[in-house]
C-alpha cells in the first residue's frame, strides 16, 4: 500500500508541467501519483499520454466524464478524496507550477506522523533565487521551523490529512467556485484540527503558469479585478 496519494490538475503550461511531473516521479518515497487534465490543448494532452506511459503515473482526462469548462478543481477534489479514503492513505496536491525536491514527499508524509492534530500541512514556496514567494512571501524570516498557522494554507504543495479527509466531505464544496483552498484551510481550523507551514520544506514556485492573466493582480490590480468581476473568473 502508498503511503500517500499524489495529484497534480494540469490545464496546460506544459513546460512547468513537465518539471512538476518529472520531479514528482523521480522523488523519494512510496506513493500513487494521479494527474488530472482539466481541458488542456491537445499538445499537452499528447505529452500528458506519453509522459504517463513513460513515467508510470495515472492520467485522468476530465473531459471524459463532465462537459463543464476549466477550472474542474471540485471534481477533482472529490476523487482525490475517494481515493485517499480507499487507500486509507493522506492526500498530497502538488500544483502543476510547483516543482519539488527529492526528499518533498517523504518530508511531508513523516510530519502527518509528528503533528497528528493536523488538518493541512503546507510546504513553503521559493523562487528560482531561494527567496520565500506567492503565496508565502509575507514569511520574511528563513527558518527551518514547522508553524502553525492561522493564515490560510495554498495547494501549491500541501498534505491534507487522513483525519481531515474522514471529518470533511468535498463533495459539499461550492460549485460557485473556482478555487478551495482558502475555504477548506478555515474548514480545517472549524473542524479542531491545526494547519502547519513547514518553513523548511522549500518547493521551487513558478506562480500561475496555467492561467497567465492571474499575473495581473500583481501587475495592474484593477484590470485583473475588473476582469474577474465581468467574466466570473477566479471564483475564491
Amino acid at each position: 500500500m502508498p503511503e500517500a496519494i499524489i495529484i497534480t490538475p494540469v490545464k496546460d503550461s506544459k513546460e512547468t508541467t513537465k518539471r512538476t511531473i518529472e520531479a514528482v516521479t523521480g522523488a523519494d518515497g512510496d506513493f500513487e501519483y494521479y494527474v488530472f487534465n482539466d481541458f488542456s490543448l491537445p499538445d499537452t494532452k499528447s505529452f500528458l499520454e506519453e509522459s504517463s506511459k513513460k513515467l508510470g503515473f495515472n492520467l485522468i482526462h476530465l473531459e471524459d466524464l463532465t462537459t463543464k469548462p476549466s477550472p474542474n478543481y471540485k471534481m477533482v477534489l472529490e476523487m482525490a478524496q475517494q481515493t485517499a479514503l480507499y487507500k486509507n492513505k493522506p492526500l498530497i496536491i502538488i500544483e502543476s507550477d510547483v516543482v519539488i525536491q527529492k526528499n518533498t514527499i517523504n518530508e511531508l508524509i513523516k510530519l502527518t506522523a509528528l503533528k497528528p492534530n493536523a488538518g493541512l500541512i503546507g510546504a513553503i514556496t521559493i523562487n528560482e533565487s531561494g527567496s520565500y514567494n506567492f503565496p508565502y512571501a509575507l514569511e520574511k524570516k528563513k527558518s527551518s521551523e514547522v508553524v502553525n498557522t492561522s493564515r490560510s494554507l495554498s495547494f501549491c504543495c500541501t498534505v491534507i490529512t487522513l483525519g481531515f479527509l474522514q471529518k470533511f466531505d468535498f463533495s459539499t464544496l461550492s460549485n460557485k467556485k473556482d478555487w478551495y483552498d482558502v475555504f477548506i484551510s478555515h474548514q480545517s481550523k472549524k473542524a479542531g484540527f491545526s494547519n502547519y507551514l513547514a518553513k523548511g520544506i522549500e518547493v521551487l514556485h513558478l506562480p500561475h503558469s496555467s492561467r497567465p492573466w492571474k499575473n495581473l493582480k500583481y501587475t495592474n490590480p484593477i484590470l485583473y479585478y475588473c476582469r474577474k468581476l465581468v467574466s466570473g473568473y477566479d471564483r475564491i
